[in-house]
């Protein structure tokens, strides 16, 4: 995802929101400066114990394994598909799924998401890679509406047999948690199941022991952590939630990428270009504890 931040009143933004919400700095927890050969990260992925990104759009297809504690690429896994707008990754034990559903200008009519299995966990097989494509009941309008849309996503887990999709909504500053059948290759309409207003864009989601993360950030460049506690099987934006201001991305880059295992949460931003500099793509990590 290319920077999209709004550089007007951006102090004041980034004053007014850090006074909102429960402040957690996550300059404090920065790992490490990423290589260059992912510095437009867009989605982290916890796969066994093993850490998973890639680049987004205008990139290889490469998928690239991390090391958890320093970020350092320690395998790359060439797929040899087409990266059109490539967003978000996930898995179910066997397959890897790879959300080419970016859609900023809200004009996609290809939105489609690769399922990738993953044999003897070293082995990319693209003979055996399936297309899920699927569409958004809800749009009717695909004229260009750059950054002002509401059917653009950076977002997904694997959960109970099922593809979640989060939804990016520039326009309604919401995201909207969609439904998508793994098994169906045939062009399907996504199920909506909820909505929730958190007032920025999710770029990215984790799911862990009832859990739910997003993040994102705003126009303004705030960047936000979000943790929804799961209310039943599948549905998270029935009970309170926390959230918190990490910073703007002057400091700690655009967020791109969240996984959670039992230890805290990975996050990636990539490189950050502003008026002020460049803020180098980075990684970070914040324990458990601090996330209550």
């Amino acid at each position: 995802m290319k920077n999209i931040f709004s550089f007007t009143f951006v102090f004041f933004s980034i004053f007014i929101f850090s006074q909102q919400q429960k402040n957690l700095s996550l300059n404090k927890y920065k790992t490490s400066v990423l290589s260059d050969s992912i510095k437009e990260t867009s989605g982290l992925n916890f796969f066994e114990n093993r850490l998973f990104t890639f680049n987004d759009s205008g990139n290889s297809s490469d998928i690239f394994e991390i090391e958890k504690s320093t970020g350092k690429i320690l395998k790359t896994f060439k797929t040899g598909l087409k990266n059109t707008d490539w967003e978000a990754l996930a898995n179910d034990g066997k397959y890897f799924y790879i959300g080419d559903f970016g859609n900023n200008a809200g004009t996609r009519k290809d939105l489609r998401i690769y399922k990738i299995p993953f044999e003897n966990r070293n082995i990319f097989r693209k003979d055996s890679v399936k297309i899920i494509p699927f569409f958004y009941p809800e749009q009717k309008d695909f004229t260009p509406k750059n950054l002002n849309n509401d059917f653009d996503a950076e977002a997904m887990i694997f959960l109970n047999g099922k593809i979640h999709i989060f939804t990016k909504e520039w326009a309604s500053k919401s995201t909207s948690h969609y439904v998508v059948n793994p098994e169906n290759s045939e062009n399907q309409s996504a199920q909506k199941i909820e909505t929730f207003k958190t007032n920025f864009v999710v770029t990215d989601a984790s799911y862990v022991d009832g859990k739910l993360y997003l993040v994102g950030y705003t126009k303004g460049t705030d960047v936000f952590l979000q943790i929804f506690q799961e209310s039943e099987p599948g549905i998270f934006f029935k009970n309170n939630s926390t959230k918190f201001y990490l910073g703007s991305a002057f400091s700690v880059g655009q967020i791109e990428g969240i996984s959670v295992d039992e230890n805290g949460a990975y996050l990636s931003s990539e490189a950050f270009h502003s008026p002020f500099g460049v803020k180098k793509q980075s990684f970070y990590f914040i324990p458990t504890e601090k996330l209550n």
